[in-house]
């Protein structure tokens, strides 16, 4: 029982903060040869439960039925109890050795858990609609949350390895001069290359072929020089290799009995404001009425890893979250995702991020009476003529021939 009250008032208390976005100038600051553990640790006691605490009071808003399904059941269970955790730290002593080991290393035990979070969510998602079908309003309320949601985990793990990574006495030999997961000179067409040649492996073993690459670099700020920027290579890498292996299963498949294969043209683009990569393939298109889904959680086929079909069960096709997740990674630090393609031809995709590291703050959700509405807001009469799909008889004013 008192356990119970003291989440209840833990998870009050949180809930009226709103959390304190980070420049990614503030993360290496943060993680510098100079940081300090003490300084960390007392942002973070209350950061990271003020985080966990907004985005748990969304999930009461999703429908009644599927917070009663097992996987939300669960999920919730690891959000009450790593918010418990935390709060066990705001009494205790920053100047304390054993107290800041014994954060450290609660933190690690909070990633862990949460390890499975997105495919736990998606199989909620899924028990629901198996359930009970998807209707526009629980599919517009459920987009809404689940953007904030995954936005949400993305940062508290942000914080979470950056104290783990920085603190723990190590230093990674493979990237010495990372400060935690972030790299301060992030040779961003190397991670191109990266991200294309591990697909290009996978497409080969299940394609047995794979397209070639094209890529060409614009240093507009300092022609001639590397494309660098402060950035996260992990992040950029998720999103490229999931727009790679999109690229390469629609050339391979709309090509399959072609002799050669169109390459993948890559373009990057470093300019004053924006670091930009342009993926173009010739994979033959998506109708734009379908771009839209593209993205959403409900209508995908998240995370069904057992196919009837077997034409559906290769590893380039993943889950379905790729795209949506990958988008947020973009904008985690005020980037974008977007897509663009031309129906009997092929898809760009273009991924938008800062080149200023002062201006690649964190997007962060934040509960208030505007996050409110949206889930009380149900879906009105469109405010545009709908066509019918049948010819109108215009009677008596129709020209005779």
């Amino acid at each position: 029982y008192c356990a119970v009250r003291t989440l209840v008032s833990a998870h009050t208390l949180f809930s009226k903060f709103s959390p304190s976005p980070l420049s990614m100038k503030q993360f290496i600051d943060f993680g510098s040869a100079n940081a300090c553990e003490k300084t960390s640790f007392v942002f973070l006691r209350q950061e990271l439960p003020v985080r966990l605490a907004n985005i748990m009071k969304e999930i009461d808003f999703l429908p009644d039925k599927l917070l009663g399904t097992p996987s939300l059941k669960l999920l919730t269970s690891w959000y009450s109890q790593s918010l418990m955790e935390l709060a066990e730290f705001l009494e205790k002593n920053p100047s304390d050795r054993n107290v800041l080991t014994g954060f450290t290393q609660t933190l690690v035990n909070i990633r862990n858990r949460h390890n499975n979070v997105v495919p736990t969510m998606a199989q909620g998602v899924v028990e629901y609609k198996d359930a009970f079908g998807v209707d526009p309003v629980t599919n517009q309320n459920v987009q809404y949350f689940l953007d904030r949601f995954y936005m949400s985990r993305i940062s508290t793990r942000m914080l979470m390895n950056q104290h783990t990574l920085i603190f723990d006495g190590s230093v990674n030999p493979a990237h010495p001069k990372h400060i935690g997961s972030i790299d301060p000179t992030c040779d961003v067409v190397e991670v191109v290359k990266d991200a294309y040649e591990t697909s290009k492996m996978l497409c080969e073993q299940y394609y047995l072929t794979s397209p070639d690459m094209e890529i060409r670099e614009v240093n507009a700020k300092s022609p001639g020089q590397p494309l660098h920027i402060v950035y996260v290579p992990s992040h950029l890498y998720h999103m490229l290799f999931e727009l790679f292996k999109n690229a390469m299963r629609a050339t391979v498949e709309t090509h399959e009995t072609s002799p050669t294969l169109p390459p993948i043209k890559v373009h990057v683009a470093l300019g004053a404001e924006d670091l930009t990569i342009k993926m173009s393939d010739k994979g033959g298109g998506v109708p734009l009425r379908k771009i839209e889904r593209l993205f959403s959680y409900m209508y995908s086929t998240a995370p069904s890893p057992v196919h009837e079909d077997n034409s559906r069960n290769a590893p380039l096709a993943g889950f379905g979250y790729g795209l949506p997740i990958s988008r947020l990674y973009a904008k985690y630090f005020q980037g974008d995702l977007q897509l663009y393609s031309m129906e009997g031809y092929g898809t760009a995709a273009v991924i938008y991020l800062k080149a200023l590291s002062s201006e690649s703050v964190e997007r962060l959700p934040v509960f208030n009476k505007s996050a409110l509405r949206h889930y009380q807001t149900s879906i009105e009469a469109d405010d545009w003529c709908m066509p019918s799909r049948d010819p109108k008889k215009l009677g008596k004013f129709e020209r005779t021939q």
